[in-house]
Parts: structure tokens; C-alpha cells; sequence
């Protein structure tokens, strides 16, 4: 129980013994640009059977008022609620080590006892290593590989999880708080961050959660299949190289993106990712991607 609350905030559900397991936060509240976090989390839930381990108290975790339930109706009758849940859930990957999940949503408040209880079961459950996913707009191209950028409890670790290693100070999710409690009792802890493409940050861009995988699986040492999310991938850079095609200031954005992140890459200049201006071209895409869901429009701009 942690620290100063009267009742635990999780019931633990299955106390199996699990082996080496490591923690996967992927809580839903924070910036997720892309849906790259919550897609990942959704293929290592989905690809696979799965057992609940814990759940947490919602009601004294989650403003309800912020994250409401969804109301289920048919006919006009109130068939039930989905509430907001937390929970932790076993999985495994393809060599049959076990994963454990935290999903859900993240809570608004009692941050401090929330993590407090999440490590404490983390170490109760014999977890070696704790895997933060998300992902963030940033001013790169997408006709370019998705870079990791990292957080971690130590150097060694961050440099091994990931490209981006920047110094700087960012509002905060819980995963973070997470994170650095773990650092407090030396549980090793990493957040893995894919960079979205900043104009293609508001539609689902499975390049993002491929990538994320594939950190999880390098730097936790599992083996993950991402093929699927991969050939969702390409279909969407496809997409999205002839909707850029259609508009000569777009390819030109895009082209000035390119230059950027091939100078980064050969460290020709800590600087090289100046922001650019994209909401034109973040529009078209939305109204694009949008018309080929409904059937709407057969070539790329069409509205």
C-alpha cells in the first residue's frame, strides 16, 4: 500500500509467478502523436492471449468529469456505461516471455501514491526493466525512418534505447513520475518517444508504433512480430507521397524537412530541426485520410 493513503489503490487479480517480466507503460492522456503509443500497446495486447493481472481504482484515480464513461445506446435505450478503467495485463512475446501492460487511462490525480503502488508491484512481480512508450509531433519528413528519442534513468541506458538523447525541460506524464521513482530504487527505467511527421501528427501513423516495438524489443531484448504494422506502414507513405505530390509548396516543405534530418543525422549541426510550417499541408492530409474512410474522394486532396 502506498505510502499514506488509507486503502491500496490496486487489487492485485493473479499472482502467478512470471518470469524476468518487463513493464510496458502505455497509459492513455498524454501526448500520443500518431496514435504511435496507443497502437503499439493496442498489436501487443490484441496479437496474443492475455490475463488480467491488477486493476486500479478509477473512481479515486479518474475525474470523471475529464475522461467521462461512454454511454452504450440502442433504440434509444441506456444498454450500460464503459467506464475509464486501469489495468495490468499479462502477455508474452513470441519466444513466450512474459510481458506485463500497463494500460488504460492515466490518472488525474494522486500521482505520487499511484506510482508509488506501480513500482512497488513492479518489484513484487520481479520486473527488470520498465519501458515507457510514446510519441510526439516533431519537424521531420515522412518519407524518412522514425527516430526514437529517450528518457531513461541513466545514461548508458538512454544512449542504448535510442537516437535522441536532448537536454531540455517538457511538461510531464505520469510515465515520467514513473520513471523517476524507479530511479529512486534502482529499477531501471527507459520512455522510448517516436518522432511523428508534425503535418501527419493527427491521423494514425503506424511507421510510429512499428518502430516503437522494435525499441521495446531491442533495448528489453524480446522478440516481437511488427510485419503487420509495417505493411500499414508503407501503405500510408504512399498515401501520403502522392498527397504531397499534388502541391509544390508541400514537396518543398517536405524536401526542406529532408535536408534537415540528413544533416542530423551526419551530425552536420545539433541545430538542423528548425520548426516548420505545416498546417496547410496537416489539413489536406486530415480531409484526405478522412475522405478514404467514407469513400469519399479517390485521389489524394479530394474533398
Amino acid at each position: 500500500m502506498a505510502e499514506g493513503t488509507d486503502r491500496p489503490l490496486h487489487h492485485l487479480v493473479d499472482d502467478s509467478p512470471l518470469s524476468d517480466p518487463v513493464l510496458v507503460i502505455g497509459l492513455e492522456g498524454w501526448v500520443d502523436a500518431g496514435y504511435g503509443a496507443g497502437a503499439a500497446v493496442a498489436h501487443l495486447l490484441e496479437n496474443g492471449e492475455t490475463t488480467l493481472v491488477a486493476t486500479f481504482d478509477a473512481d479515486v484515480l479518474v475525474d470523471h468529469r475529464s475522461r467521462r464513461p461512454v454511454m452504450h445506446l440502442a433504440e434509444g435505450v441506456n444498454t450500460g456505461l464503459t467506464w475509464p478503467s486501469i489495468e495490468l495485463r499479462r502477455s508474452r512475446d513470441l519466444d513466450d516471455r512474459d510481458i506485463l501492460v500497463l494500460t488504460g487511462t492515466e490518472p488525474d490525480v494522486r500521482w505520487r501514491a499511484f506510482t508509488a503502488e506501480v513500482v512497488d508491484l513492479a518489484v513484487r512481480l520481479g520486473v527488470r526493466l520498465v519501458v515507457g512508450l510514446g510519441a510526439y509531433p516533431a519537424p521531420v519528413p515522412h518519407n524518412r525512418p522514425v527516430r526514437l528519442a529517450t528518457t531513461a534513468t541513466d545514461a548508458e541506458l538512454a544512449e542504448r534505447a535510442g537516437e535522441v538523447r536532448t537536454t531540455i525541460d517538457v511538461p510531464a506524464g505520469v510515465g515520467a513520475a514513473i520513471e523517476e521513482r524507479c530511479a529512486a530504487i534502482h529499477l531501471p527505467a527507459v520512455g522510448l518517444w517516436a518522432q511523428v511527421p508534425h503535418y501527419a501528427a493527427g491521423m494514425p501513423y503506424p511507421e510510429a508504433s512499428a518502430t516503437l516495438l522494435e525499441g521495446l524489443a531491442r533495448v528489453a531484448g524480446l522478440r516481437l512480430d511488427a510485419a503487420e504494422l509495417h505493411e500499414a506502414a508503407r501503405t500510408h507513405r504512399e498515401r501520403l507521397d502522392d498527397l504531397v505530390a499534388t502541391n509544390i509548396e508541400h514537396t518543398r516543405m517536405v524536401h526542406t524537412l529532408e535536408t534537415a534530418y540528413d544533416a542530423e543525422r551526419e551530425d552536420q549541426g545539433a541545430g538542423a530541426f528548425a520548426p516548420a510550417v505545416g498546417e496547410e499541408l496537416a489539413a489536406e492530409v486530415e480531409r484526405f485520410l478522412r475522405d478514404l474512410e467514407t469513400g469519399g474522394g479517390d485521389t489524394p486532396g479530394g474533398s
